[in-house]
């Protein structure tokens, strides 16, 4: 790890400007968290035509912010509503609300926010020492290793990420299909345009996502929160008894360690570390018939993990340019926008923006720890807000967003096209996040896989020879073939007890 590189960030961060818009980050974060529904990367695909006309390094600062922040944010309606304001905060919603109608909103909030900065900070901490080695490491890597990286990707996130895996697999095939739209880089040959002029450059990746998670996620929750009034419960002491924290240190602990790991995982992230935090929590305790009934761990593991999960999931990100799930795919085309390519090279090219996004990580958390505790009180108030308040003005912000990336009246017809579509999906219980991330490999896997041919004389065995990517390919073979062997072993296991049952009766 270069020391002084890593010095010159946290001098860049504390520049007045940089911190405003690391608290303006946090604090939209928070607040997205806390209204059910709309999400980090609705918001952050949204806010991407700001970014226009912000220093690169200052965009993503205020960008990762909103990310980590939610995740916080999401935890205040789970406990207060049993509303969820994250996916990742499902789980929090079992031990949170019991511990609310218990009277212990408060401590089940405050423990919360501890648990969430803790896990942070030691993943900030891994991902300071790791990400520079990971970095190392991915130089060796040429479009050969990124194809193979790229199609494990979206395989990892239709496999490994919750959900129905057959309609990620869908979703994600849907996405590389746009990929491939517009002019064909490598022969200019025009392909799915309907010969229409505005296609011929592509699909904008902010459409897209504005689309999908902007448009399509206040389409759903209008409608999915019409005519249900919520009555926040009351908030007391947010301070954790001693013994509170003491229960609760080991699943902080083992929270912060597999948050970290599974974050890392392309499909794994928050939502998957914190179902698991919590199920380790559940079965190492001796008691499990406490988690649902208000157990403390329940809420701590969970917290802690999904916040672990959030900070570590930028080393795929940072280092080798694979987004590790929908919101990274969001600042994975943030920083394309700001002419940012994320990779290997980030480490030396952009060592502001590398060092910059981490170390303003530190102070994030910092500020999270800070204004979590005094402003629940505030955003129990916003949850009053009516939905059909919000939901127009956040149209609107979203329709001119869109319009001022090309000028195009165009796009926003297009943006609303995917944002009925991103509707349906979620009706008929498609996640619109595979989509997203299948779009922005797509071009990763054409591009690379063309110019791996080129250099192979279209030989493709060369894919297998190498090392790297010859790895990689083997992964991706194993996982796609696992489901198909846990099915073929789990067939013949039924059938041995089958047929070994009337033996054992006759005996």
């Amino acid at each position: 790890m270069d020391f002084n590189a890593f010095v010159d960030g946290f001098a860049l961060v504390v520049q007045p400007t940089n911190l405003l818009y690391c608290l303006v980050g946090v604090l939209i974060g928070m607040v997205i968290g806390v209204l059910p529904g709309l999400g980090p990367a609705a918001t952050i695909a949204i806010l991407l035509p700001i970014t226009y006309t912000i220093d690169p390094v200052s965009a993503i600062i205020m960008l990762a912010g909103i990310y980590y922040g939610a995740q916080y944010g999401g935890t205040i309606t789970s406990v207060l509503l049993r509303l969820p304001g994250e996916a990742s905060s499902v789980v929090t919603v079992f031990d949170g609300f019991a511990l609310a109608k218990q009277g212990k909103a408060g401590t089940a909030l405050g423990i919360a926010a501890i648990g969430s900065f803790v896990g942070a900070t030691i993943s900030i901490v891994g991902l300071t020492l790791l990400a520079p080695v990971v970095a190392e490491v991915a130089l060796d890597f040429g479009p050969p290793e990124y194809a193979a990286l790229a199609l494990l990707g979206v395989l990892l996130v239709a496999t490994i990420g919750s959900g129905n895996k057959l309609k990620a697999m869908i979703a994600g095939a849907v996405g590389l299909l746009l990929a491939t739209v517009g002019r064909d880089t490598f022969s200019g040959a025009e392909r799915f345009t309907f010969d229409s002029l505005q296609l011929a450059d592509g699909i904008d990746f902010v459409v897209v996502a504005m689309g999908l998670f902007g448009v399509g996620e206040i389409l759903y929750n209008l409608e999915a929160r019409h005519g249900k009034p919520h009555v926040p419960a009351k908030v007391g002491n947010v301070w954790p008894s001693r013994k509170e924290l003491r229960q609760s240190s080991g699943a902080i602990g083992r929270g912060s360690v597999i948050g970290f790991v599974l974050g890392v995982l392309p499909g794994g992230g928050a939502v998957l570390s914190s179902i698991v935090a919590y199920a380790t929590e559940k079965r190492r305790s001796k008691t499990p018939e406490r988690f649902g009934r208000g157990a403390i761990e329940g809420v701590a593991a969970p917290e802690t993990a999904n916040n672990a999960a959030a900070t570590s999931s930028f080393i795929p990100l940072l280092t080798i340019g694979l987004p590790a799930n929908a919101t990274m795919a969001m600042l994975f085309g943030a920083l394309l926008i700001l002419g940012v390519s994320p990779g290997p090279q980030l480490v030396t090219e952009h060592p502001d923006v590398f060092w910059g996004v981490i170390n303003s990580m530190y102070i994030g958390n910092i500020l999270l720890l800070i204004l979590s505790i005094p402003l629940v009180g505030l955003f129990v108030r916003i949850l009053r807000v009516r939905p059909a308040i919000l939901a127009p003005i956040t149209a609107l912000i979203t329709i001119l967003g869109v319009y001022t990336i090309n000028n195009s009246i165009f796009d926003i017809f297009l943006m609303v096209g995917f944002g009925i579509i991103g509707y349906l999906m979620k009706k008929a219980g498609f996640d619109p996040g595979p989509m997203v991330l299948a779009f922005v490999l797509g071009s990763i896997i054409e591009s690379s896989t063309r110019r791996s041919l080129l250099i192979f004389g279209g030989d493709p065995t060369g894919f297998v020879t190498r090392p790297i990517s010859g790895t990689i390919l083997a992964v991706f073979l194993v996982l796609a073939l696992l489901p198909v062997i846990r099915h073929v072993v789990s067939t013949r296991r039924t059938k041995r007890e089958s047929v070994g049952t009337p033996e054992k009766i006759g005996v």
